[in-house]
């Protein structure tokens, strides 16, 4: 599968159970705090379906034209005065428009220059950073909710893989990895991946490290939570979620400053 195909075939799963999701809360429910400080779990649903809505038939004409994002706003004030059963009526027909927008769009359409939330890059690349939004937002809900959730798979895959791609970053800056050391995350669960970060002149991912400095094990799930600052690291610590070997100092560190995003 190329990857365009697979951001498309994540996208829709993405979409699909996040729709399964809320056509199944009750009024309550759609109340609830989510794992997101500041919004409840109908605050998300409208997030998501705003921005969804202004990408809508839209496509960059060059890498220096921002996405109409100043319209997300709005969309979301309306969507908040929605009830619950028209706001996933609009989610469905939203994420249904979207669907046919990337069936349309080609491979050349998506290696075009964009802006994307993580710089100058491709409207590929930013399709990749939705399909990470809308999984982790999918569990911000389904966690405080106590509902379960397939965390595994394609759609978690590429979900991680965003914050792999950020790993020199979250290492060098966040972390505060000196020149010399170096870090394994070894992540388990619903997805297998090793991680390694060494310190050349700065922070950088690298193929294999026999002897790292330190290796923070981590759950998947609790991983993405950590890396998005969802939940106070103390908490997978505790239930075994999440540890370290090798340097003591810098595992515990490391095991509490994987934050790079919110």
């Amino acid at each position: 599968m190329s990857e365009r195909d697979l951001i498309v075939s994540n996208l829709d799963s993405c979409w699909t159970s996040i729709v399964n999701l809320f056509e199944q809360l009750d009024s309550s429910q759609w109340q609830t705090q989510s794992l997101c400080p500041d919004w409840t779990v109908k605050e998300v649903a409208a997030h998501l379906v705003s921005v969804e809505q202004v990408l809508s038939n839209w496509m960059p004409d060059d890498a220096a034209t921002p996405p109409p994002f100043e319209k997300v706003g709005t969309c979301f004030a309306t969507a908040m005065q929605m009830t619950e059963s028209e706001l996933v009526t609009h989610m469905e027909q939203t994420f249904d428009q979207r669907r046919r927008n990337l069936a349309d769009a080609s491979q050349d359409d998506f290696n075009r220059p964009s802006v994307t939330p993580v710089g100058q890059a491709t409207y590929g690349r930013f399709m990749a950073v939705r399909e990470f939004d809308a999984w982790m937002h999918e569990r911000d809900c389904r966690s405080p909710l106590g509902m379960p959730t397939d965390n595994g798979g394609a759609p978690a895959e590429m979900a991680l893989n965003e914050v792999r791609l950020s790993i020199g970053y979250i290492a060098g800056k966040k972390i505060g990895l000196t020149e010399g050391q170096s870090i394994h995350f070894e992540i388990t669960g619903a997805v297998a991946k090793d991680i390694f970060v060494e310190v050349e002149g700065k922070a950088r991912e690298t193929d294999f490290i026999a002897k790292p400095t330190a290796t923070v094990h981590c759950d998947s799930l609790a991983f993405m939570n950590q890396a998005c600052g969802r939940i106070n690291p103390e908490v997978p610590i505790s239930e075994g979620l999440l540890h370290w070997s090798g340097d003591e100092t810098l595992g515990s560190h490391a095991a509490r400053n994987l934050r790079f995003t919110m």
